[in-house]
């Protein structure tokens, strides 16, 4: 895919690009001031309020529609925002266009269907316009990919990814899992791809906003879409996970920005101490797990000639056991170590399994 960098349409390559404004546009008035207040935050870059809102049912704000977008024109010319919007299909997206709209986002809901996707990217064939994909609900990375590829396909280069999270059918603190890992497995795959982080929607409520926004610059994202509402109390959608635009402009004063690259040459220098004691500790590791694959091919072979289940319970608890407990007297985590104990299992039943089929 040819993607152009963030900061070549949109900010600088030092700043994150925020990205504020109401879950959905609801009437002129509120946009409008919402929008003035916003426009007194010089990290602002992006104005986003929803025209089309999918629901999950009927009979709830379902948004403005249209008219909305007259709205968006007034905050372009009376407070220089630039302005984004969520498209679901081909009729949004021409009167997106028609009405001058400067980015266009696409929504989780959206992304998981590709002939929704294919259909939007064949209308901005052509059209130079920047194009944000959300993730979709369920975590699957390749339908997320091909709706990059898709917009790529129609000649968009000025693409960016939006993290949002994942709905999760276990409990959980968010509104929708953040799984970090798999927005790491993205940028790993797409690495001139910019990724912005959604904590309005992985949170659900903004008491974990500012947990969130922090973590996401940690882990080197380019940016952040924030809701923000000039009455959060009495909003017709998402009303929890919205801040007033002075809480907004409090929360983006107290994060800490982070740079992804070093120039101080002594930093440099002592990071690269460190990523070499690490390496040496990841060849030793190794050579640890190559011993261990070893003995569990031998522990294969073994119940083999012997008509032993692969799978053997009271061993798997025991090893759980003990491990977390030796981890614990080090300090590690019970869950680090769990989930490292299940990884290791999982290898080993699949050892055993390739041995017990061979003839």
């Amino acid at each position: 895919m040819k993607i152009q960098a963030l900061h070549n349409w949109i900010t600088n390559p030092n700043e994150p690009l925020i990205i504020a404004g109401p879950c959905g546009a609801e009437t002129e008035e509120q946009v409008l001031q919402t929008a003035k207040e916003i426009a007194q935050i010089p990290s602002v870059k992006l104005f986003r309020a929803g025209i089309w809102k999918p629901r999950t049912r009927p009979n709830s704000f379902e948004g403005v529609g249209e008219e909305g977008l007259i709205w968006l024109k007034e905050v372009q010319k009376h407070f220089g925002l630039k302005t984004t919007v969520e498209v679901a299909n081909a009729q949004h997206t021409e009167l997106a266009l028609k009405h001058g709209v400067d980015v266009l986002w696409i929504g989780a809901r959206t992304t998981g269907n590709p002939f929704s996707v294919q259909e939007i990217a064949d209308v901005v064939k052509g059209v130079d316009i920047p194009v944000f994909i959300k993730n979709p609900i369920h975590a699957d990375l390749q339908l997320w990919l091909g709706a990059f590829e898709r917009f790529a396909n129609s000649g968009i280069t000025k693409l960016a990814a939006i993290h949002r999270g994942f709905h999760y059918a276990g409990k959980t603190k968010y509104r929708n899992k953040p799984m970090w890992e798999l927005a790491i497995e993205l940028k790993t795959l797409v690495p001139e791809l910019p990724i912005i982080c959604d904590p309005s929607h992985i949170s659900g409520n903004r008491e974990l906003i500012p947990h969130v926004s922090q973590k996401a610059l940690n882990l080197g994202m380019n940016g952040l879409m924030i809701e923000s509402h000039i009455n959060p109390s009495v909003a017709l959608s998402d009303a929890q996970q919205q801040l007033t635009p002075a809480a907004l402009k409090e929360l983006l004063d107290g994060l800490v920005y982070r740079q992804s690259s070093i120039q101080n040459p002594d930093c440099i220098d002592r990071l690269t101490q460190f990523r070499k004691m690490i390496d040496e500790v990841d060849d030793e590791l190794i050579n640890i797990l190559k011993k261990r694959t070893t003995i569990i091919e031998q522990i294969g072979e073994y119940k083999k000639e012997h008509d032993l289940t692969i799978f053997q319970l009271e061993r798997w608890q025991e090893i759980l056991r003990s491990r977390i407990q030796w981890a614990e007297k080090l300090g590690i985590p019970r869950a680090h170590t769990e989930k490292i104990c299940q990884l290791l299992h999982e290898e080993s039943i699949r050892i055993q399994t390739d041995l017990m089929n061979k003839k």
